[in-house]
């Protein structure tokens, strides 16, 4: 499949649940992590399946995630415990479909549906399946990504799944041995890009119940899940031009519909399609912003007014009392009074600083 041309890549909201699940689990608090990140496409605490999230957000959550935990590799940590990949339109997909292979091809064809912050690519040569494009810039992502890659297909084909090698374009040599023992298999460092190397022969593997019209209608379903996909991703194009019209007091639809290049028309029935519009998106945002200056920034009251958007503090006040059923002054204090949430900036800056 070739790269999006599209900017913004999203992850469905099945992969940031099990990351938090299993977080959760090996007694890392989570609900820290997540306070702290304010970036959700939602204003939400935490992750939820039937979402889509803006990929952009994996780099502060690892960084939080490797600050609290003290743990480098918290990525490889967190694998060891992440469940296998169950319970989704892939999965039926494999169970019903002939062989290994023609699920293969279905899943490369839609495989956005799960992530669209990848860019996978299928070769087949010879004897060997090259699975291409496991690159990210964030390696505890793309370490997660693989692995529940991998323990899907060992599941899927019943324990008959091998990878061959396991290439990786970045260096952590120094840990090869934990690669090899959560991988199984040779791992190279400094490649030109990532990918996963198998045995072609696995594609014939035959699965033991085939049926070929659930096969036809599991497609047809996922191919309508897929169409969804830039609809849910449309959202993130909206909360970044607003990012900017809300400070110009320009962010009714036509506003943001002409930066965009589409019609006011369009964008909302996309936003029906995925149980949302104009109005909700907009909110959400507001009160997204509202949370992060409160609780990150000195800003004066009247200049996070200005910068949500609204014509005098009276109204902004309302809001967030609405929003979040208490005071944008009483919020502000609880957050930035919050010895978790203290002691977590102080270790963020001490990480950075050491590493420079």
């Amino acid at each position: 499949m070739s790269a999006r041309k599209n900017k913004i890549r999203t992850d469905a909201g099945i992969f940031p649940s099990m990351v938090y699940e299993t977080l959760q689990n090996m007694g890392v608090d989570v609900d820290l992590i997540f306070s702290q990140l304010n970036a959700l496409q939602h204003p939400i605490d935490y992750p939820q399946r039937d979402l889509r999230y803006d990929n952009r957000v994996q780099k502060k959550f690892w960084e939080l995630t490797e600050v609290i935990t003290q743990n480098s590799n918290i990525g490889l940590t967190v694998v060891h415990h992440l469940p296998t990949f169950r319970g989704q339109l892939f999965e039926y997909i494999f169970l019903s479909s002939a062989n290994f292979g023609d699920a293969l091809k279905i899943a490369m064809k839609y495989y956005q549906f799960f992530t669209t912050g990848l860019d996978i690519e299928l070769h087949i040569e010879d004897d060997t399946v090259t699975l291409k494009g496991f690159h990210h810039p964030v390696r505890h992502y793309l370490e997660c990504t693989i692995t529940i890659v991998l323990s899907f297909f060992d599941y899927i084909s019943q324990g008959k799944f091998q990878a061959q090698e396991i290439w990786l374009s970045y260096d952590n040599t120094e840990f090869q041995d934990l690669y090899h023992e959560l991988w199984h298999c040779p791992v190279y460092f400094n490649q030109p890009h990532g990918c996963i190397k198998f045995k072609a022969e696995i594609l014939e593997y035959a699965s033991p119940s085939a049926q070929p019209d659930l096969f036809l209608l599991h497609q047809a379903i996922i191919e309508k899940h897929i169409e969804l996909v830039d609809k849910h991703e449309l959202v993130i194009q909206i909360e970044e031009a607003l990012g900017e019209q809300l400070k110009l007091r320009q962010f009714a639809l036509e506003d943001i519909a002409r930066i965009l290049k589409l019609s006011p028309r369009k964008i909302q029935i996309s936003l029906k399609d995925i149980g949302t519009n104009y109005e909700n998106v907009l909110s959400s945002f507001r009160q997204k912003l509202a949370r992060q200056l409160l609780a990150k920034t000195a800003l004066k009251h009247d200049e996070i007014v200005y910068l949500t958007g609204f014509s005098e503090p009276s109204a902004f006040s309302r809001a967030f009392k609405y929003w979040t059923g208490e005071s944008p002054s009483s919020y502000r204090h609880r957050m930035q009074n919050s010895t978790d949430h203290g002691s977590i900036e102080i270790m963020c800056k001490n990480s950075k600083a050491g590493s420079s």
